[in-house]
């Protein structure tokens, strides 16, 4: 069994692709270590097939898997998790991109420290601010309401408060410390198989968004950790993503897909506990939200 297999879903981004593989490739050069890159297409349109296609014939650990339909994230990723072999998995997004990254670091702290069950590094975004996804706490009730709300942001700087009203993006905690978190980003994900085996991948009641907060759970359902290690960083151009696209019929699905999920994983994790008018008015939250942001 290889180290490490890396997975990335692509799906009409060829040009954040190419830049997301070569800087992998690089380096993977700079940290010499045995890996696998696995892509999985999900019926690109844009040239991404054919730039894949070429350049699998000129790397031997790139390995490139066409779907003839939109698989969405979650079976994108399960599917290329089938299809790998490594004892370590990073989930990657295709705008990712990696220029200082030692896996072996990374590796060996999952080594020593055996109840880490998945981590991520700093991941920023073009602005420089970290990209909150990748900091997060589970969406509770109360965090939804004080993030949605603005009460996050109004006590951001105030100890104390902000870990009463800030548990969402888990403010209170320094950024250049590591520590646990609830929620990473699937962006950036780094996990062992042997974890992803006992949880089956990605759920598929997912299509797109909310595949990450479900696994996140469940890999601390099983009791064990999950780690920001800002010791390595990771650059998120996020700028591709579908609730930015220029096509209205994209940004559309989209929109659906992203106020969906919080739907799904309300529904699976916190219903149950609520009774049915306070569930009637989380679902018409999410559905004025959603409204809104069309």
């Amino acid at each position: 069994m290889i180290p490490l297999s890396i997975i990335i879903v692509s799906f009409n981004t060829k040009e954040v692709t190419k830049e997301c593989l070569f800087s992998l490739h690089k380096n993977l050069i700079k940290y010499p270590l045995e890996h696998e890159i696995i892509v999985v297409d999900n019926d690109s349109r844009d040239g991404t097939v054919e730039f894949l296609l070429g350049l699998e014939k000129q790397w031997d650990n790139l390995h490139v898997f066409l779907s003839k339909k939109n698989l969405g994230f979650g079976r994108g990723n399960n599917f290329g998790l089938k299809k790998s072999g490594g004892k370590y998995v990073l989930y990657l997004n295709s705008d990712a991109i990696i220029t200082d990254i030692d896996f072996r670091d990374l590796i060996k702290l999952m080594e020593i420290q055996k109840n880490i069950g998945a981590l991520t590094v700093k991941v920023i975004l073009p602005t420089g601010e970290i990209d909150p996804a990748s900091h997060r706490g589970f969406p509770t009730l109360w965090r939804s309401f004080t993030y949605f709300s603005g009460l996050e942001k109004t006590f951001f700087n105030i100890p104390v408060l902000n870990k009463l009203f800030g548990g969402y993006h888990l403010i209170n905690l320094n950024l250049n410390n590591i520590h646990e978190i609830d929620v990473l980003t699937g962006a950036f994900l780094f996990t062992k198989r042997e974890i992803i085996d006992k949880i089956g991948g990605f759920d598929v009641d997912y299509f797109a968004y909310g595949e990450d907060i479900e696994m996140a759970f469940q890999i601390k359902k099983l009791g064990y950790k999950i780690i920001y290690y800002p010791l390595w960083k990771v650059l998120h151009l996020k700028s591709i993503s579908g609730l930015k696209k220029n096509d209205l019929n994209i940004r559309r699905k989209t929109n659906y897909y992203f106020y969906d999920s919080m739907k799904i994983f309300y529904n699976k994790h916190y219903a149950e506990d609520n009774n049915w008018l306070t569930n009637k008015l989380v679902y018409l939250a999410i559905d004025i939200k959603k409204g809104l942001n069309k």
